[in-house]
């Protein structure tokens, strides 16, 4: 769903929205230092290990700023890079690498954390047929670097946002009346191409969905006992997604079970940001 072409031509109005909240009307602190055009280089060096993400949208943070500026890497996105690391180089006018810094990095650092926990989270579910799934539990703003930053760290996107899909919740249920009122106004209102995903709390709701025609039937917060029940009961009739209290360490007991899919908020809503750090800046001729 998120790939380059996708960020290339959607990123910059973030981006620059970004650079706009940190510099209203002027850089005093780089303005003071630096009142004439002089040219620079500084190292991306990486204070963590874990997966890097998020090169693209880094640069770009500077050559929205200086178009003459470049990075020029030593590693490309998905790469596990370790402490002590040096990432690459920037080149550019020095006042728009001090003036860039803070949100080229709160970018790079921010996916690559995010990269970084869902290939943790992949790890646990290797051998198995399930499937990770993120959410739209993403920052404001950030949906479309933290989606890019889960595909990197090798997992899947679920619906990109409330355009992208039918997702019939509790709350959905509810204004709809029943689990079956809910699928049947969904199937007379969405196109034909689209899929049906239900989310379903117990075992009653399964068989209402199943035997309503649901595509997807989400099993929400249920224990491994009623989980396994309900994908038996569902018997390859419906793709099955596992969601909610959904932990790296219960991964595996989940995929034994055979859900197809498993989505986890805690991807974007959960992960800590990677140490990296723009040091050694020096002026250049």
């Amino acid at each position: 769903m998120i790939n380059g072409v996708t960020m290339k031509i959607n990123a910059d109005d973030y981006i620059l929205s970004a650079l706009k909240e940190d510099i209203t009307s002027e850089d005093v602190s780089t303005n003071a230092v630096m009142p004439e055009d002089k040219y620079g280089k500084a190292e991306l060096i990486c204070k963590q290990s874990g997966v890097i993400c998020g090169l693209q949208v880094f640069e770009r943070s500077f050559t929205l700023l200086d178009s003459n500026a470049h990075f020029d890497t030593e590693v490309k996105d998905g790469d596990f890079v370790h402490a002590g690391q040096r990432i690459g180089t920037l080149y550019g006018k020095i006042a728009a690498i001090l003036s860039g810094e803070r949100t080229g990095l709160n970018y790079l650092q921010r996916m690559s954390g995010i990269a970084t926990i869902t290939r943790e989270y992949i790890e646990e579910l290797k051998g198995y047929k399930t499937i990770l799934l993120d959410t739209r539990k993403t920052t404001p703003n950030m949906r479309l670097f933290e989606k890019y930053a889960v595909k990197v760290g090798g997992a899947a996107n679920h619906r990109y946002n409330l355009s992208d899909g039918v997702l019939l919740k509790d709350n959905h249920i509810g204004a709809a009346g029943s689990v079956t009122k809910a699928i049947q106004m969904a199937r007379e209102y969405a196109p034909f191409v689209r899929k049906i995903e239900i989310e379903t709390e117990t075992l009653e709701q399964v068989q209402e969905a199943l035997n309503a025609g649901a595509d997807i039937i989400m099993l929400d917060n249920m224990d491994n006992v009623t989980m396994k029940k309900a994908v038996e009961m569902i018997a390859g009739k419906a793709q099955t997604e596992c969601s909610g209290n959904v932990t790296k360490e219960r991964l595996r007991e989940i995929a034994e079970i055979g859900v197809d899919f498993v989505s986890s908020g805690a991807l974007t809503h959960s992960a800590p940001v990677m140490d990296i750090s723009l040091k050694n800046l020096k002026p250049i001729d």
